[in-house]
């Protein structure tokens, strides 16, 4: 077992696409069910991704009161933080959201994680701290400068998370992964509203959606879209649970990148789904979204150095996984 019977882990935004999966990951290591308390305001979050016997506690990162009897009521050693607005697009157009949401809500965890002597904490970072570097693989040396709202609050977290290392003593360490994509355990991407490339594109080409809007094709890249790297949210899981066992003998703060190292653009994407459903998609080309980098592509020597940690599943299997889920999920058939 990966940590003694009587320890608790709180998953904040437990039950969103990526905290669900870390969720059944832990149990995968033989984490019991009742040592996982999921914390989840339930906006975004779907509590029939949880396993059975997995403690879910609706409540609120920005209501005091709610994060302060989560941990009176159990004795959490460690936290896993998912919770946090994460549309890029919407970041630009309401940026108080995201500020007041990721940020103070962040700092009511950690006051109330300093007031239960838990010292222990893995942030759901993003690549969106770093902004826009061109084609480079982007390390965790390369200077942080967001150009969204998302990203500048991803990145004001990592900042306070270094304070309350230097003061009280808090260990942690922040993942800034790249483009999570993919199913396991059942569990796939459902957002409302559905902003993400892949399930958006799958979606088009189940013919749910009449056509796939394409943001921008004059980037400066070799077919004018954006490129990303993609890693798939079952090796996004993993690395959290590796990250925890590090700071178990590690009294840092740190930052690590998850990524494949590889990029790949929008219009290759197109192409390898429709190569998936067996047909065409339906494009139009839509201006470029505010706040959207031309390139992302991780650095990831970082995470197998310190974490001995790499992805294992390639972004073929991603896209199969999440066609495959995406079919079960409205019954769809080729």
């Amino acid at each position: 077992m990966l940590f003694g019977n009587d320890h608790k882990i709180l998953v904040t935004g437990g039950a969103g696409y990526v905290g669900s999966h870390a969720v059944h990951c832990l149990l995968e290591k033989g984490v019991h069910p009742e040592q996982i308390i999921v914390f989840d305001n339930l906006l975004y979050g779907h509590p029939e991704f949880l396993p059975a016997g997995v403690i879910l506690h609706k409540g609120d990162l920005l209501c005091k009161e709610d994060v302060r009897l989560v941990f009176e009521n159990h004795p959490i050693k460690d936290v896993l933080h998912f919770a946090a607005y994460a549309y890029v697009g919407e970041s630009m157009a309401l940026p108080g959201k995201y500020f007041e949401n990721n940020i103070m809500g962040g700092i009511n965890l950690l006051e109330a994680m300093v007031q239960a002597q838990c010292r222990r904490i893995i942030f759901s970072s993003s690549c969106a701290a770093y902004g826009t570097h061109g084609d480079i693989d982007i390390s965790e040396e390369t200077e942080s400068k967001p150009i969204n709202p998302y990203g500048q609050s991803k990145l004001i977290f990592e900042t306070i998370l270094a304070w309350y290392h230097r003061i009280h003593a808090v260990r942690s360490i922040s993942l800034r992964y790249f483009n999570a994509a993919g199913a396991a355990y059942g569990i796939g991407e459902r957002h409302i509203p559905e902003t993400h490339l892949i399930p958006l594109l799958i979606q088009t080409a189940m013919g749910r959606n009449e056509v796939f809007t394409l943001l921008g094709d004059d980037y400066d890249t070799p077919d004018g879209t954006c490129i990303r790297d993609y890693i798939h949210v079952a090796d996004l899981a993993r690395a959290h649970l590796e990250a925890l066992k590090f700071l178990y003998d590690h009294e840092v703060c740190d930052v690590i990148n998850l990524g494949s190292g590889e990029g790949k653009s929008v219009r290759q994407l197109v192409g390898m789904i429709e190569d998936l459903a067996g047909r065409p998609i339906p494009t139009k080309v839509a201006p470029p979204r505010p706040g959207d980098p031309a390139v992302l592509i991780a650095g990831n020597g970082k995470a197998a150095k310190v974490l001995h940690w790499k992805p294992q599943k390639s972004l073929a299997e991603m896209l199969e996984s999440a066609w495959h889920w995406h079919c079960q999920e409205c019954g769809h058939r080729r």
